[in-house]
């Protein structure tokens, strides 16, 4: 059987896009990008930053859809650090709220689990 990542992609929900990126931006401090989509679509997409061209490395974005309600789904997305004590520092001065501060995982390092601005849970890994 042949071991590959088979997550290429992932969208967190929004009610609010800006107030998410400025969330995500603050955390991570990283820069979200627009992500152009069709105008027929009632849709708008920030992508984190990623080489769409790499093979078995997920890819994602912020996303605001009408109709669609954000947070209090089943699905949590880890962001990786080096040292997930230092995301876990930014996380309420940047609107968010901490569930789980860091915690040992044994063997695969540690994990810090949060909410964002939004109502969605994020877990940030590290091995430090």
């Amino acid at each position: 059987m042949e071991t590959h990542n088979p997550v290429v992609w992932f969208e967190i929900y929004t009610n609010n896009l800006q107030r998410a990126k400025a969330f995500y931006e603050t955390v991570f401090q990283i820069q979200l990008t627009v992500l152009p989509t069709p105008e027929e679509m009632t849709l708008q997409m920030l992508a984190f930053p990623s080489n769409m061209e790499s093979k078995n490395l997920a890819a994602g974005a912020l996303v605001y859809m009408e109709g669609f309600k954000a947070g209090g789904n089943s699905t949590i997305v880890y962001f990786y650090s080096k040292n997930c004590s230092i995301e876990e520092a930014r996380i309420e001065a940047a609107g968010g709220s901490v569930f789980r501060p860091k915690m040992s995982i044994g063997d695969y390092g540690f994990i810090v689990l949060a909410f964002d601005t939004e109502g969605n849970m994020i877990g940030i890994h590290s091995m430090e």
